[in-house]
């Protein structure tokens, strides 16, 4: 087991109380050596710490997954925002606990954990030759890596989980900028044209189509090039 905390009172506690339900524990006071530690041995399971003085715990998650290290991993933040729980979700924990929490509700948690088996990596999203890794956060067309930015990739993302779905400006804005749409707002429009400019133009494409006075879908490989 791993304790990823840099509090160590805190971080004394959980490995004391991990240790009483038979686990052998190690600690890392900070999300790289979090990181280094998790890939160099095979863990039961992680507790990783949201606020860490380096890499934060999303960051960290998101590292992990990216090195193919699918041990399961409860975050433990001190916020409660429906936002933070999705971010942990999204960067590939299992679980969450938002302090002040149980030592025996936490075992409880990682007993539960321990009888699902061992997670399944998550299942790249795809259509045709445009290929999207939402553990990873990588991206691909044609073989070739696509340098995007966080919005970018979420559009991507969105746009790769409803393939041939007419998506619409409110639809996408509030999916991916979390905000009420403005109806004078061009953003949408902006970096779909951003968007396409990485995944489409390059590669002699024009998957993102428009959708005049709907919104934006992506083309389904089916429907052909």
């Amino acid at each position: 087991m791993l304790v990823v905390e840099d509090e160590g009172r805190m971080a004394r506690l959980v490995k004391r109380a991990l240790e009483e339900e038979g686990h052998a524990v190690d600690i890392a006071p900070n999300g790289t050596d979090g990181v280094w530690l998790a890939t160099e041995n095979a863990y039961g399971a992680i507790v990783l710490d949201v606020m860490l003085p380096d890499l934060d715990g999303f960051e960290a998650c998101r590292r992990l997954r990216a090195k193919d290290v699918w041990a399961p991993v409860i975050m433990l933040t001190a916020r409660d925002s429906v936002g933070d729980r999705v971010r942990g979700l999204d960067a590939g924990a299992d679980d969450y606990l938002v302090k002040p929490f149980s030592l025996l509700e936490l075992a409880a948690r990682l007993r539960a954990l321990a009888r699902r088996g061992d997670p399944p990596r998550p299942v790249l999203l795809a259509e045709g030759d445009l290929k999207l890794d939402p553990a990873a956060r990588r991206a691909w067309r044609a073989g070739t890596e696509l340098r995007l930015s966080p919005k970018e990739f979420a559009l991507l993302e969105l746009f790769l989980r409803h393939p041939g779905n007419v998506l619409t400006r409110s639809a996408i804005i509030e999916a991916v900028w979390d905000f009420a749409y403005d109806g004078d707002s061009n953003i949408v429009d902006q970096y779909v044209n951003y968007l396409r400019r990485k995944i489409d133009a390059p590669f002699g494409r024009h998957d993102i189509e428009t959708v005049r006075g709907m919104g934006y879908r992506l083309r389904p490989a089916a429907e052909g090039r």
